[in-house]
């Protein structure tokens, strides 16, 4: 029998969660009580139901995450957790999360990740907690996580109990009086099985195979995240693909080096190896399996925002919205309006939340959404209520075996019925805080200034003249809850857009991310950076951007 022990610690500064979680460098975490005060506080902040429950645990396979999964196992027992589901050697997908909160009704998950950013030991790692509907815990969560963090005074641990993650199995411990069980359970398995209910499996093998016609090739990268066993799983062997379709598909503490964030700058080695050979599509994900980048032939590139339009368009082709109907649509506000053409065409539903997949759980919760997505290459649906890379792979694959198109010539269809969304985003990763704070700060009083609504700028020989100048409010349709101060937002008479955010996804300095969106009823088969370049440089005049930031170029161009 193992006791309780409490420990006697003191607050850290700085445990406040941001868009999905706590993000710090590994170093951080290493301090002494750092990690073991915010698991805590997350027990803490659901005291009420913590006796007793099942929680979901496992993260993305990157440096520290076994030893806070053995941390949490340690933590969990010492505060009345009944039971916990922690994936085999504690590897799990963010949706793959998400669903088995779902399907196993549980109170929650803690989830080990800091998604799209690096890891190693001079890297980032990243600590969040989902709630009982899957979705990442909502602002009054988090923000009573961080109050509990700011004044905690002990943590209650069993230091006794050893318990391997390493094989599938159940093992049981007595905690005083009470039984604790920690089931270590396939990764993999339930997630693929859900997969195999929502979409016609054998349709796409059919389309991977080439079904009499010449195979459609497919290169599929997991760089070196946590998809990499679901990928082999799917594609390998439920969809007949070869080793030659996939790549990088070994989880790495570290990532094999390289940033796993699946965009045109940090899977470049995906986009050359499409553009130098014979892929008809390619897909990667990033770190814990929730972002997706699509391109086609040639590395035909799909914006993020032109994606969740398409897959709106195309619902009808998957079994599972076959099934269940398909509801509203919603996206970040800074992703452009590509799907809001969509939802007015179809006579749906259409919401425009901050960013963050948590706003998209209420809609979903009351029946209100079935498709979401941010421009920051996520993609999801009301299967789960985080967005979900794989998902999103294999919606596209539904989408191109029902049309029989290649993904070039579905795009070029959609933006000729529907006009296009030329979009870009601009990011400028690690800047000095006070700084970019300032440039938000001098922003929003330019823009809230007399005469600024009204207002001509000029570049490129075009004028745009602007509209609406806020920062973006949310008033949640559900339950009433308001969101404020959610990005910077000037909207020109044209219906052009310049959005400018500070990000929370980061873990160290400030991340600026300027969004650029411009409407084409027709002249849709255009470059987007020369289409856009007039409206870029307006947008780095009003914002004295790189003054503020001290960088001529950004980080990353999407």
């Amino acid at each position: 029998m193992a006791s309780v022990v409490t420990i006697s610690t003191k607050p850290f500064e700085g445990q406040k969660p941001g868009t999905s979680g706590l993000r710090k460098k590994v170093k951080v975490f290493l301090q002494e009580n750092y990690t073991e005060n915010f698991i805590q506080s997350i027990l803490d902040a659901n005291k009420d139901s913590i006796v007793g429950s099942t929680l979901v645990v496992g993260g993305d396979g990157r440096y520290l995450v076994k030893e806070v999964v053995d941390k949490i196992i340690k933590i969990a027992a010492g505060n009345g957790v009944a039971k916990l589901l922690v994936g085999q050697n504690g590897i799990l997908s963010t949706p793959a999360v998400s669903h088995l909160i779902r399907k196993y009704k549980t109170l929650g998950g803690i989830v080990l990740t800091a998604s799209h950013n690096p890891g190693g030991i001079n890297n980032d790692f990243g600590i969040k907690f989902n709630c009982s509907n899957g979705g990442p815990a909502p602002d009054h969560t988090t923000n009573e996580i961080y109050k509990l963090s700011t004044a905690i005074t002990q943590y209650k641990i069993v230091p006794d109990i050893q318990c391997s993650v390493e094989k599938i199995g159940v093992q049981k411990f007595k905690v005083g009086d009470k039984d604790f069980v920690v089931e270590v359970i396939d990764s993999v398995k339930d997630y693929v099985d859900y997969m195999k209910e929502i979409f016609d499996f054998p349709k796409i093998k059919s389309l991977l195979q080439g079904a009499g016609k010449k195979p459609f090739n497919v290169l599929i990268d997991s760089m070196n995240g946590v998809t990499g066993p679901y990928v082999k799983a799917i594609f390998i062997d439920e969809l007949g693909a070869t080793e030659q379709n996939v790549r990088r598909i070994v989880p790495l503490e570290d990532f094999g080096g390289a940033h796993p964030d699946p965009n045109l700058t940090y899977a470049a080695d995906l986009v050359n190896a499409v553009k130098n050979g014979d892929y008809d599509f390619g897909a990667a994900f990033d770190g814990d399996g929730d972002r997706n980048m699509i391109i086609g032939r040639d590395a035909f590139f799909v914006t993020p925002s032109d994606s969740l339009a398409v897959l709106a368009n195309h619902l009808q082709h998957i079994p599972y919205f076959q099934r269940s109907g398909v509801k509203g649509f919603a996206r970040s506000m800074p992703t452009a309006a590509a799907v809001d053409r969509v939802a007015a065409a179809s006579g749906r539903e259409m919401f425009q939340v901050p960013t963050g997949w948590k706003y998209f759980g209420n809609l979903m919760d009351a029946g209100r959404l079935s498709l979401c997505g941010e421009e920051s290459f996520g993609t999801g649906s009301d299967h789960v209520r985080e967005k979900d890379g794989l998902w999103a792979a294999l919606a596209w694959l539904s989408v191109l075996s029902a049309t029989q198109l290649s993904v070039q010539e579905i795009l070029s269809k959609h933006w000729t019925q529907f006009g296009r969304n030329y979009f870009t985003r601009y990011d400028y990763e690690e800047c000095p805080s006070d700084p970019c704070n300032e440039m938000m700060t001098e922003l929003e009083k330019k823009m809230s200034g007399s005469g600024f609504v009204g207002s001509s700028h000029s570049s490129g020989g075009k004028t745009y003249v602007v509209a609406v100048a806020d920062n973006f409010s949310y008033m949640d349709p559900v339950d009433q809850s308001v969101a404020m101060k959610q990005g910077l937002r000037i909207v020109f008479e044209d219906g052009s857009r310049i959005v400018l955010r500070l990000s929370g996804t980061g873990s160290s300095g400030a991340t600026v991310r300027l969004y650029i969106d411009s409407y084409e009823a027709s002249d849709v088969l255009g470059s987007a950076q020369e289409k856009l370049a007039p409206l870029i440089d307006v947008a780095l005049q009003i914002s004295q951007l790189q003054k503020y930031t001290g960088r001529d170029q950004p980080t990353v161009i999407t």
